[in-house]
């Protein structure tokens, strides 16, 4: 039978503690300086949405980010009138509104920085008569080309820590 020794038991701990710091920073660059990954930012209750939008613009504005679409036809994509975020820029994604709460994403774009007139692609066409949110993502990386939603981040407003979002309708 082993008996108990001290290096066994120093040893332990390291890797322990080793083990606990890999996992509590994750996926943090062993070249940079540690520092925690953002949390994802979870929407625990529904957004308020209007009832009804009383123009046919819907604009989210803060210090850190602009966000301006219009009522539009349904159809294969999404106009947004103009968005304005620091660089290195963010994903656009629109997303169905059902009961309240934010649903699937339809599509997504990328905009490098302040945009007007952008076009975003959908994988499934909107319907008219429904409300749609537009909602910006930060990219895992500034050099991605592909929207994930596994890696992507909500951009949240620095100045009002709220996710920033848009609403339209579709019109018959």
């Amino acid at each position: 039978m082993k008996t108990f020794s001290t290096q066994t038991f120093i040893g332990g701990l390291i890797a322990g503690i080793l083990l606990s710091v890999a996992w509590f920073y994750g996926n943090a660059s062993w070249g940079a300086a540690l520092v925690p990954k953002p949390a994802q930012t979870a929407m625990t209750a529904a957004p308020q949405i209007p009832a009804t939008l009383t123009s046919a613009t819907s604009t989210a504005t803060s210090t850190s980010a602009a966000l301006s679409v219009t009522d539009q036809p349904a159809g294969g994509t999404v106009q947004i009138e103009s968005v304005t975020v620091p660089p290195p820029g963010v994903w656009i994604a629109i997303r169905e509104v059902s009961a309240g709460a934010l649903g699937n994403i339809l599509g997504a774009a990328r905009a490098g920085g302040p945009r007007s007139r952008v076009s975003v692609p959908l994988l499934r066409a909107t319907m008219p008569g429904r409300t749609y949110a537009v909602e910006l993502y930060r990219p895992a990386n500034a050099t991605s080309t592909v929207f994930d939603l596994k890696t992507a981040s909500v951009y949240v407003d620095l100045t009002s820590s709220r996710p920033v979002i848009a609403y339209f309708n579709t019109i018959d």
